[in-house]
């Protein structure tokens, strides 16, 4: 399953239809995983249901058999030219060569000429769901010989059985991808990217708790775009969601980690800070004011800039105990900045 010379015809044999095989094999997505003790189990099954020494379990790419599982044998990846497990996607459900050293496509291999001196070999292709053979279970010798008809068929069926270890870590892999994706549906705010409403009050009620029990200081600022109806009658609602969407991004490029940017409704967005006092949240507050104020915006090929009007509200621990008292500080905060003229930050009660 090694080097062979540059005249092997293994080189240079691949199926017409190759590029249909190779779709199948990087739709399970297990090329350079980490090693699994379930794949490790079949290829030890394989070696010892068969008396032989050596096992694997070989996923063949398009320039190389990478080697999920080996038994006796420490092999990684080998070019695809240069390894017996080549010949199982040419078209053979199963592959079997008595005799290395005799078969003209394999007796010039290293693992043939060279220690360990392999002799015997036998796969059976791995198929995939829609009839393509993406690799092999194969189990090899250092003597001349095969398997009996007892040990072909458990090949057969132990070859089916990483078939379907394949098969169902790929689904587990999908799944996960699709939990992932509901979540990020169900928590985030598409048009902006921001976490949506009701992630942000579920997460407020997380940081309530903890700055109670650790009486950790916790803000909130509250952000309106200033006039934002007259951008959305000038420009139009599309252009108008892509200054929402600038917005979100520079708020996300803007935060801690821990901070939380979320769109509160409309054109008002709020961002959670934990850990942070009324003084750092002020600070923060001015510098998305003035970093809002800088960002240019496209209607066309005109460009335009918008301002915004920030509230901070600050857990006190006496009449700012909760979640909804903290809203409703950084709301009166923001009400205050736009009746004083917009553009501004206005930072706890008057």
């Amino acid at each position: 399953m090694l080097a062979v010379e540059n005249d092997h015809p293994l080189i240079t044999a691949r199926p017409l239809a190759d590029q249909f095989r190779l779709a199948a094999l990087h739709r399970y997505h297990i090329l350079d995983t980490p090693a699994c003790e379930d794949f490790s189990f079949l290829t030890e099954l394989a070696a010892k249901v068969c008396a032989v020494p050596y096992a694997f379990i070989s996923l063949v790419d398009a320039e190389r058999v990478w080697i999920k599982s080996c038994t006796g044998l420490q092999l990684g990846e080998l070019p695809r030219g240069e390894s017996y497990c080549s010949l199982a996607v040419l078209g053979q459900a199963a592959t079997e060569i008595p005799d290395l050293s005799e078969d003209p496509r394999t007796a010039g291999m290293a693992l043939t000429v060279d220690e360990p001196h392999m002799r015997m070999y036998s796969s059976v292709a791995l198929m995939s769901s829609d009839g393509h053979a993406i690799g092999t279970l194969c189990v090899m010798n250092t003597r001349p010989g095969g398997l009996d008809a007892e040990q072909r068929s458990m090949l057969t069926r132990l070859a089916r059985q990483v078939m379907a270890l394949i098969e169902l870590r790929a689904k587990e892999k999908m799944l996960e991808s699709t939990v992932h994706e509901l979540e990020l549906l169900a928590t985030t705010d598409e048009l902006t990217g921001l976490h949506n409403r009701r992630s942000l009050l579920h997460r407020l009620k997380f940081e309530v708790a903890r700055s109670r029990r650790f009486r950790s200081p916790l803000s909130a600022l509250m952000i309106d775009i200033d006039y934002f109806k007259n951008i959305n009658d000038e420009h139009g609602h599309v252009v108008g969601d892509q200054v929402l969407a600038n917005v979100g991004r520079l708020l996300r490029e803007n935060v801690r980690v821990i901070d939380m940017p979320s769109r509160y409704g409309g054109e008002e967005l709020c961002v959670l800070l934990p850990n942070t006092p009324v003084e750092g949240a002020c600070k923060l507050a001015e510098n998305l004011r003035l970093k809002i104020e800088a960002q240019l915006h496209h209607a066309g090929k005109r460009q335009f800039q918008i301002s915004a009007s920030i509230g901070v509200g600050t857990f006190n621990h006496m009449e700012i105990d909760d979640a909804e008292s903290l809203l409703k500080h950084a709301d009166a905060a923001l009400y205050r900045a736009k009746r004083n003229g917009r553009n501004r930050v206005a930072c706890g009660a008057e």
